[in-house]
């Protein structure tokens, strides 16, 4: 089973035009890391850095997002962040992004360009929603049974919902899966429903998210 998972930044407020900007910077950052050999390599030093690093640090996330602050400036954070630590093309990547003023949509970028990534790769992006955490087993049979049932390799991500009270719901694309789509699907969102309100009963989860 092929099963990838990007943990994608947290929802954000549709901005068309950011998503345009951020559509043409990621496929300017694949087309890089083609040409260098290492899409997944710098896509992943991406991730990490919009999504755990800069979270971590508020100064540098601030840096990154002013206006205010030069190009230079965001350039020598840039470099005190890699140390020697990040592949040269990501590096450069971001030297980029700094001097177009786009360091401060690095997330959007990253979502973008791992889209991009899944679609060169024949990849689909799957959001699987439950009402409660599933462990790694849980997660790999759903991928896997959903891989055969569509044919097509896909990247999933997993998101909790509390309100999910009939088990699973997949989103592919614009198409939305419920658990008939196949048996096991079926079986495996009893299972999940039987549990939820095992936990309901047992409070072992609050409805306030």
């Amino acid at each position: 089973m092929s099963m990838q998972h990007h943990p994608k930044s947290e929802k954000r407020h549709v901005d068309i035009d950011v998503d345009r900007v951020a559509k043409i910077y990621a496929q300017a950052v694949v087309e890089a890391a083609d040409a260098a050999n290492c899409r997944r390599e710098v896509l992943a030093e991406l991730g990490s850095l919009a999504r755990e690093v800069l979270p971590k640090v508020p100064q540098a996330e601030a840096v990154f997002s002013s206006p205010k602050v030069s190009a230079e400036e965001k350039a020598a954070m840039i470099d005190k962040i890699a140390k020697g630590r990040l592949l040269p093309t990501t590096v450069h990547a971001l030297h980029v992004l700094a001097r177009h003023g786009r360091l401060g949509i690095l997330a959007p970028i990253v979502d973008a360009a791992e889209c991009l990534a899944d679609e060169l790769d024949g990849r689909k992006q799957a959001t699987f929603t439950t009402a409660m955490p599933l462990d790694t087993t849980e997660q790999e049979r759903i991928v896997g049974e959903l891989e055969r049932t569509v044919k097509s390799p896909l990247t999933a991500s997993f998101v909790v919902d509390p309100s999910i009270i009939g088990g699973l719901v997949v989103r592919i694309g614009d198409t939305i899966y419920d658990q008939s789509v196949a048996t096991s699907l079926a079986q495996l969102g009893g299972r999940l429903q039987q549990r939820n309100i095992q936990a309901i009963q047992n409070r072992e989860y609050s409805w306030h998210t």
